[in-house]
């Protein structure tokens, strides 16, 4: 579908520069797009602001709690990861049997 849009020149031409003038279509498709995904997304905090009470998570009840938790996370993420990425190393040097 098209549409016309008005847009002040500076701002076309500052597209224009990063993208390209035949790269400006998707461009502002692109822009458009990460500002409603951020528009949804705040309407659903707004929503739901409030759903989780510290007694049904106990691990989120101060920033510092909340602090450990992520830091857990991410480190039996990363875990996760350099097993994953040892298991690759070895199937490619071709040390699959262990």
């Amino acid at each position: 579908m098209r549409a016309h849009v008005v847009l002040p020149e500076e701002m076309i031409e500052e597209i224009d520069r990063i993208a390209g003038k035949r790269g400006r279509s998707k461009f502002i498709e692109e822009a458009v797009r990460e500002k409603l995904a951020l528009a949804k997304q705040q309407d659903a905090m707004r929503k739901y602001a409030g759903a989780l009470k510290d007694y049904d998570f106990p691990a989120w009840s101060t920033p510092e709690k909340v602090s450990e938790w992520i830091h857990e996370q991410r480190s039996w993420e990363s875990d996760r990861l350099d097993e994953k990425i040892a298991r690759w190393g070895k199937k490619l040097s071709g040390d699959a049997a262990e």
